[in-house]
């Protein structure tokens, strides 16, 4: 049974778990014993899907699930079940048959004799459990602790169908069989979303209804089977900025650019069950989740299971630092989780990262996570768990560890994992979850070996790989200028950027000629005269979630802020500023510690509750900047605490953007440049004429120490979240439709059916190979999903522009590519159209063109890319390694796909890259090892010919495959089909057909 999905969908299903556990032994039988009592299930098993799919909604239920959410708090369920079962009892009598069904199905789980109670102890129960240790099996006390957690749930979930006994040894077998890449089953026990992908996500939702409607099916059975929750926190930008009325300011600006996109939101929290969207202005989504949204573990009446989540950020791995087990996918690889799909999944290694010793004095955890993930990315950990371990655990905070976790697509893990311990537990209580919430926690963690205890002594466990870190040895860094994990330290900090100047152009380099390199650039900043070099920071943005969930660093940056002002410093006002904290927590500890008017003093003001500057939305530059960067062709800079300076990613105009930790991003903003030495040379000149060096304005540990004992406080999480469902005016006052079919507006240019569906059938297209195709790009190493998918501001002159202007949209209000992600034809314009793009077929152009082979032109690469599909001509993409790797845009498989490009060519994926071509029918195929597109002598002007079987069946993934070319040229590449499941999608055309046809027959 699985009882996260099909019984949190609806009461219903919860109400078959109290009836249950009467009916379950509380017996430890060996596993042997377990796995040899094997059942008949396949047709129980059909009828249980069939089962879960039955539409419950009714317009009571529906108005009952939306007051229930806002009565939502850490202590009780806060989509009250008890409420909602009477509400479904009262709409339909016949429910209360189907509940006594799904009951004696749900006892046939064949583990139900590990099914047991976890005692109180001032007598009663917390619930009951699948207890690991009554396995009575030895290798499960030497398995990680991130796969015990993908144990427990393959054991609650299994009903020989979606998960079998099969699939549980494997995982108990780990050690053997995780080096052999071995296909599991998971199921999450919710999703995380945010708005810029949650909004295709859920018009895909919208359209799979209309696809349902149109195959005489019913639409209501496409609804979130697991809770869904998404935080609207992408949309705001930094428009206005050093300003006291900034946070007003650009909420009233978020909500003018977004109104149709929030509306459809809201309609959709209202249209489908199991869905929580929390408004604009509340804050980062991972920080949220982090606070407030994460559960650790769930009781669900009565049934205890620890809290697992998939987002469609790849940043949710934020979590992970409170123990829960999550990361990134993309938005199509989530919208079958919510539908009820198992994730296929290759059970992963595990990289056991030990930590000792305790960080030097003045030493940030952000200097500990751009070390960890440049020793990680050298390692090599894609697609792999990372976990940490070891006594310098204990001097690592909670915030500190999911500054860590928050890092893991940058050093390429599927995770990077903290189990549960009692700086775990001392955080749950500080954010305002119960005593009793905490207690459950801990003794259900511990009931089940999850906990970890470094008062008793520790049991070794098996990992992968070893790593080990000295905190000792972490020294002051920053990562740039383009990639995070290319860090520097400080005290190499002006002699790395000036070899980045000299170096030809790549990821460390611009090749400005020497006799440019000290150009000083003069112009009027509002009347007051203004100096830019290579090098001046333009932009300084304290930012995005990783590290503004850290007290320690957010009042650390006060701190320096507080000494700068009164030693008389001052940021030059030509540095676009900002403060976009996390969440209002934030704010509250910044006013109480009496830091955050030292902050405004030096233009930190706070600018709103959201990503802002870390995912482009940094707003414009004062044109008189613009004008000096742009007319010079300066190497201008950008400081922000973030976890993403991808090359076009933060602003256009800043080519050298660097990460590091908010009191260093202050230190820069006062330096205004990052051609400086801090150990050698004066940030500025003190109101008493003496120099200023960093060592002056750089706070002690223990002054920091200090600040976060006696500002950081529960009450501030308490008064917060309570909160948090409320909204705000703006929304408030949205009105939308009770229709449960969404009403397309074909006028809108930000809500679009897409196209996916159309003539869709009930037979799948099956496999299909690719013949005589164009090469539609020519790439090298590391292009990131910030290259592929839209992202950013919409040029004036691309294919996504003109749309708009043919449809009446200024150009002032474009807006920005995430803000239209739920419009297919933007968003297809806008596919490959990253400024800084560089195709090998323009070559060494950079820019967001392409060559139409047949003629010789060049265009557009949607330009060209639609002039082969009106053709009737294939297209390919070539790539070098890591292509994709970056956050999990759901669009940068959908984008090329809608461009008609069949497959992609490459030396290696990043993995959920890889994945999001899978479900969008794109076929991902590797290069031999040793092989690229220069080694075979390729240069993009060839016709391809992609041979495979006629029949999916015939098909293995990982299979060899021959490509051949019209010049006669062939190659053998690895097809990139790494599961049986990834097979059946490619088969249907889709996950989501997949997912659509499943349920139909259902």
């Amino acid at each position: 049974m699985y009882l996260p999905t099909y019984c949190s969908s609806s009461s219903i299903l919860r109400a078959c778990r109290i009836r249950t556990a009467s009916t379950l032994s509380a017996s430890a039988p060996s596993f042997s014993s377990v796995v040899a009592s094997r059942t008949s299930a396949k047709q129980d098993s059909v009828r249980f899907s069939s089962l879960s799919s039955v539409s419950f909604r009714s317009r009571s239920f529906s108005s009952s699930l939306r007051s229930s959410a806002l009565r939502w708090s850490h202590g009780v369920d806060w989509r009250s079940p008890v409420s909602l079962r009477a509400q479904i009892r009262t709409a339909s009598p016949v429910l209360e048959r189907l509940e006594r069904k799904i009951a004696t199905m749900a006892s046939e789980n064949p583990f139900k004799g590990i099914f047991t109670a976890l005692p109180k102890p001032g007598g009663g129960e917390f619930g009951k459990f699948y207890s690991l240790p009554a396995l009575n099996e030895p290798r499960i006390d030497k398995l990680p602790y991130s796969i015990r957690i993908l144990l427990e749930s393959a054991i609650r979930n299994c009903d020989n169908f979606q998960v079998t006994k099969e699939d549980v040894q494997k995982i108990i077998d780990w050690e053997n069989t995780a080096p052999k890449q071995v296909e599991i089953p998971f199921k999450p026990a919710r999703v995380l979303l945010q708005d810029f992908t949650g909004v295709p996500a859920v018009v895909d939702l919208a359209s799979m209804r209309d696809a349902m409607k149109n195959l005489d099916s019913d639409p209501d059975k496409i609804n979130p089977l697991v809770p869904v929750d998404l935080v609207i926190d992408h949309s705001v930008q930094v428009d206005v900025a050093r300003s006291e009325n900034a946070v007003q300011a650009n909420m009233d600006l978020e909500f003018k650019r977004n109104k149709e996109r929030f509306a459809f939101l809201k309609w959709g929290s209202t249209a489908f069950r199991n869905m929580l969207v929390v408004p604009p202005g509340s804050g980062i989504v991972h920080q949220v989740n982090l606070e407030y949204l994460g559960r650790v573990v769930f009781n669900t009446d009565g049934v205890l299971y620890p809290d697992s989540v998939v987002g469609t950020d790849s940043h949710t791995t934020m979590i992970d630092g409170l123990g829960v087990a999550g990361w990134g996918v993309g938005g199509i690889e989530a919208e079958a989780t919510m539908l009820g799909q198992p994730m296929s999944m290759v059970l992963p290694g595990v990289v056991g990262f030990k930590l000792s010793g305790k960080l030097n004095e003045g030493v940030t955890a952000t200097d500990l996570v751009l070390t960890v993930t440049q020793m990680l990315r050298k390692h090599g950990v894609v697609g792999k768990f990372v976990e940490f371990y070891g006594e310098g655990m204990s001097q690592l905070s909670l915030a500190d560890r999911a500054t860590i976790a928050n890092m893991s697509p940058e050093y390429g893990a599927t995770m990077g994992f903290f189990p549960v311990d009692h700086v775990t537990l001392q955080y749950l209580k500080l954010t305002g979850r119960s005593d009793e919430t905490v207690a459950m926690i801990e003794a259900y963690l511990r009931a089940n070996k999850m906990f970890v205890d470094y008062n008793e002594p520790e049991q070794e466990r098996a990992y992968s790989s070893y790593l080990d870190l000295d905190l000792t040895n972490v020294e002051p860094c920053i990562s740039g200028p383009k990639r995070p994990h290319d860090r520097v330290p400080l005290k190499d900090m002006k002699v790395d950027w000036h070899s980045c100047l000299d170096n030809k152009v790549g990821f460390k380099g611009f090749a400005v000629p020497k006799e440019e390199q000290e150009k000083v650039v003069k112009f009027t900043y509002h009347g007051q005269p203004a100096v830019l070099k290579h090098g001046s920071v333009v932009i300084a943005a304290i930012t995005s979630c990783t590290n503004t969930s850290n007290p320690s660093v957010m009042l650390g940056a006060g701190l320096v802020a507080k000494k700068a002002c009164e030693l008389g410093l001052e940021v030059k006002p030509w540095v676009k500023t900002s403060l976009a904290p996390g969440s209002g927590v934030v704010t509250k500890y910044l006013l109480q510690s009496g830091l955050q008017s030292y902050l405004n003093q030096q233009g930190f003001n706070i600018v709103g509750y959201g990503c802002t500057t870390c995912i482009g939305n940094s707003g414009d530059l004062d044109e008189s900047v613009a004008s000096a960067v742009a007319d010079n062709d300066l190497v201008a800079a950008a400081v922000l605490s973030g976890n993403r300076n991808f090359e076009g990613r933060v602003h256009p105009l800043t080519r050298a953007n660097y990460l590091a930790s908010p009191p260093l991003v202050v230190a820069y903003a006062l330096a205004g440049t990052v051609d400086i030495d801090f150990e050698k040379e004066p940030i500025g000149t003190g109101k008493d004429g003496k120099s200023v060096y960093f060592k002056d304005i750089w706070p002690t540990s223990a002054e920091i120490a200090e600040a976060v004992q006696s500002s950081v406080l529960p009450d501030m999480f308490k008064s917060t979240y309570e909160a948090i469902t409320k909204g705000n005016p703006f929304w408030n006052q949205l009105s939308v439709p009770s229709s449960s079919l969404y009403l397309w507006d074909p006028s809108s240019t930000y809500i679009h059916k897409p196209p996916y569906f159309s003539g869709m059938t009930m037979d799948p297209p099956g496999a299909r190979g690719v013949k005589d195709a164009y090469c539609l790009l020519l790439f090298g190493d590391s292009i990131t999903t910030d290259h592929i998918s839209p992202a950013g501001s919409i040029h004036k002159d691309s294919p996504a522009a003109k749309y708009l202007m043919e449809r009446g949209v200024d150009r002032k209000d474009f807006n920005s590519y995430g803000s239209r992600r739920g419009n297919d034809e933007v968003m297809a314009r806008g596919t490959f159209a990253n400024i800084r793009i560089v195709n090998k077929l323009l070559n060494g152009e950079v820019g967001p063109k392409t060559v139409h082979i047949p003629t010789g032109e060049k265009l557009y690469v949607y330009d060209a890319a639609m002039r082969y599909k009106s053709a009737g001509q294939d297209t390919i993409v070539i790539a070098g390694a890591e292509y994709g790797s970056g956050s999990s845009r759901d669009w940068a498989a959908k984008g090329p796909m809608l461009q008609g490009v069949k497959a992609v060519i490459a030396k290696s994926f990043e993995r959920i890259h890889r994945s999001n071509l899978v479900g969008m029918g794109i076929i991902p195929l590797c290069f031999k090892p040793g092989e690229d597109a220069d080694t075979l002598g390729l240069t993009g002007h060839e016709r391809y010919t992609i041979n495979l079987p006629a029949k999916v069946t015939d098909i293995k993934p990982g299979q060899d495959i021959t490509v051949t070319t019209d010049n006669g040229k062939s190659f053998t590449c690895t097809v990139r089909f790494d599961t049986e499941v990834e097979l059946a999608y490619f088969d249907h055309g889709g996950i989501l057909q997949y997912v659509i046809r499943n349920l139909t027959k259902q």
